[in-house]
């Protein structure tokens, strides 16, 4: 095993106590064993599947979105120390009939949700195994790589797999420009193309803003309903919607706007949506598919974005903190005017 010389005993790490709050507390610094790194963690973003451990509270170290450098190597691994990298939330077995067709986020006999099941970024340091570590390139920043995993990562898994059933999409909606929506919307503009037309719907003016200047159509639903502000565009309908919301009334607005052969993506986890078959499916050929985080091969394909369109992407992110001031980050985040908040160490 390889292990930075100066690399301390024990670690100050944040402690999801419950009802929205974060105390602190002590860990030691974990030892990496056989095919697992250790990471000194730079920076991890904050995300809204975190609304459960700030408000129950968590045993483990919240903080799925992380990057760092590696400090340490167990036996058998083979990345060297000081490669940046990201993590990747899904400790996948790689040998399972989903891993061994690329479906890492099905993978059947899952070991870890790094941040959920085992400590994740928000201490200083990690261990993860190395399969699930994705080197990127040192001129991409810490906080920005971060991009790579929900924002990029969720977001264009949820385009690739509406082209799945509609491969000629020509216009989109998406429910909600939270971080994820606004990751939709890049990806759609980077994977669709820039002239695409991109409707965002949401009741935050700050996220609406946002969205419009990443240039997406914006509609207020504090002011109108979606498919009238979609005719009013000269809009009879969307081919693809992407909903992020998980909200019974978003998915439904979402659904009612689709065009014949129209699908629905659903990427928000929440409420249930009520079908009228033959009207919503059959009559008109719509689909309706789930979309779960992305598969670790994408992240080659985004890592090429991100080096050729950082200046975009990099709009997403509105706040940055130190891990100082994560009650602070939280609570700012979860009352809505923000992008993509960081932890950054």
């Amino acid at each position: 095993m390889s292990q930075a010389v100066n690399t301390p005993q024990t670690m100050a790490i944040p402690l999801f106590v419950g009802q929205g709050k974060i105390a602190y507390g002590e860990k030691p610094v974990p030892a990496p064993g056989p095919g697992q790194l250790l990471l000194q963690v730079k920076a991890n973003a904050l995300c809204g599947s975190d609304r459960g451990q700030f408000y129950d509270g968590s045993a483990t170290t919240p903080g799925h979105e992380a990057a760092g450098i590696v400090v340490g190597a167990g036996e058998g691994a083979k990345t060297a120390p000081g490669t940046h990298g990201v993590v990747f939330l899904m400790d996948f077995c790689g040998e399972c009939r989903s891993c061994k067709l690329g479906f890492t986020n099905q993978c059947l006999n899952k070991r870890a949700d790094y941040g959920f099941s085992h400590d994740g970024g928000y201490g200083p340091y990690m261990v993860v195994n190395e399969n699930v570590f994705f080197p990127f390139d040192p001129s991409i920043p810490f906080g920005e790589a971060t991009m790579l995993l929900d924002i990029m990562g969720t977001g264009g898994h949820a385009i690739k797999r509406a082209k799945l059933v509609h491969p000629d999409i020509q216009s989109v909606l998406i429910g909600g420009a939270g971080p994820i929506g606004l990751g939709v919307l890049a990806m759609a503009k980077l994977l669709l193309g820039a002239e695409t037309p991109v409707f965002v719907m949401d009741f935050v003016p700050y996220r609406l803003e946002l969205a419009e200047r990443m240039g997406a159509i914006p509609i207020n639903l504090a002011e109108e309903q979606a498919i009238d502000a979609i005719r009013a565009a000269g809009f009879d309908g969307i081919d693809a919607a992407v909903d992020t919301s998980g909200k019974t009334a978003g998915r439904h607005a979402a659904l009612h706007a689709l065009n014949q052969r129209g699908v629905l993506v659903c990427v928000g986890h929440g409420q249930e949506l009520n079908l009228n078959v033959s009207g919503d499916l059959i009559a008109t050929e719509r689909t309706v598919l789930g979309s779960e985080y992305f598969q670790y091969g994408e992240l080659e394909e985004n890592h090429r974005l991100i080096l050729a369109n950082l200046p975009y992407l990099s709009q997403i992110i509105t706040h940055r903190f130190g891990l100082d001031r994560i009650q602070e980050a939280y609570e700012l985040f979860f009352q809505g005017d923000t992008g993509k908040v960081l932890i950054e160490q």
